[in-house]
């Protein structure tokens, strides 16, 4: 339902049934129409495991099991690669193919031409960005057309969109890897991929996940915040502005959730949209962004003064120098020497990273079927 978003919080203990609840209570039987195929576009942004970066096994459990109990038995998961994360890593160490594996739901790879191929789309709504970024014509995977599909972000900010979730999960999917091109507009990107989807997809759901939420310079480096929450709706802009509002920021400040709000593709208002569930009213983590290398990297290329040299430095191979200095900062720098030790504290004495270690011992929480 439009402008209705779904909020629960859980625990360890109950967060299998709490996500057949929280689907239940965001109507996912009227979003996704029956007997067409359901895609689960997950979540990798670090292939790493860091909490509050990516799709939590749990997540991808609980909505497998809550799609397959009402009737969704074609499943599938897509998966894509970047310029700075590994798929194949991504999916391993976060522990989804265990999961996939028992509840025999197959793994694309939409840079695999023998999985999917991409091919000229020509939309039917006015896009703002996209026909000016990709001048010879967008191209999206074939797979995804006539297909339902399934969001799995997380709750987290992110250092070019303040937030990231339900819209800014169609970015790895619908566009190839030279998608880099549009970060000087991605606020517009978002909202252009939302009219895709919405052109494409029969249906469209998001579940989001807050058990461990990500403060500061996402979608990699950040602080991980244990706060037992999880979201759904089948409005996008919905679930990405009740989540903003939690994090602490005003949902209207963000651009792809007002324009998205402003163009009647969701709601952004926060006085608009019905929360079910459980009540949120008052709650403000005070999540900030902030800086770090990256972000002012970043802001430099995209934003700032030296923004004119994008074309020399993206379009050219030189974008392999870039992608090598941010591969080498969060992989041989942040990792080893930083992030490491905050998820091995996280899996030690948080509940949910003792959860996480129960996922590595033993691939699924439940294995009645």
């Amino acid at each position: 339902m439009p402008g209705q978003v779904a909020v629960l919080f859980t625990s360890p203990e109950t967060i299998m049934t709490d996500y057949d609840r929280l689907l239940d209570l965001a109507d996912v039987s009227q979003a996704l129409p029956s007997g067409v195929p359901v895609i689960l576009k997950d979540n990798i942004s670090w292939h790493y495991p860091f909490p509050g970066a990516n799709t939590t096994p749990w997540q991808l459990e609980g909505t497998i099991r809550a799609l397959r109990a009402r009737g969704y038995q074609e499943l599938t998961c897509v998966q894509n690669k970047t310029v700075v994360t590994n798929a194949f890593k991504g999916e391993d160490l976060n522990h989804y193919v265990p999961v996939l594996k028992h509840y025999d739901v197959p793994i694309l790879y939409n840079f695999r031409p023998s999985d999917m191929t991409w091919v000229p789309f020509e939309s039917k709504l006015p896009l703002e960005v996209l026909p000016r970024i990709y001048p010879k014509g967008l191209y999206i995977p074939d797979y995804f057309v006539g297909k339902s599909i399934v969001h799995l972000p997380t709750v987290k900010c992110h250092i070019y969109t303040t937030t990231t979730g339900a819209m800014k999960n169609a970015f790895g999917g619908l566009l190839a890897t030279n998608r880099h091109y549009t970060h000087s507009w991605i606020h517009e990107t978002l909202v252009d991929l939302l009219k895709v989807q919405k052109q494409i997809h029969p249906g469209l759901f998001a579940v989001m996940d807050g058990t461990t939420a990500g403060d500061g310079t996402g979608p990699r480096v950040m602080k991980p915040r244990t706060k037992n929450v999880i979201l759904a709706s089948s409005d996008q802009v919905a679930i990405d502005a009740i989540a903003a509002k939690m994090m602490g920021f005003d949902p209207l400040s963000i651009g792809y959730i007002r324009m998205a709000h402003e163009q009647g593709l969701g709601v952004g208002d926060p006085r608009e949209i019905e929360v079910v569930g459980d009540d949120i009213t008052g709650i403000d983590w005070n999540f900030e962004v902030g800086v770090n290398l990256h972000r002012a990297l970043g802001w430099l290329s995209w934003y700032g003064p030296t923004k004119f040299l994008q074309k020399l430095l993206f379009h050219t191979p030189l974008v392999h120098v870039a992608s090598l200095v941010s591969e080498t900062y969060h992989d041989y720098y942040r990792w080893p020497f930083r992030e490491k030790r905050i998820f091995e504290r996280w899996k030690r004495d948080v509940p949910w990273g003792q959860l996480f270690v129960r996922y590595e011992r033993e691939g699924v929480l439940q294995r009645e079927e």
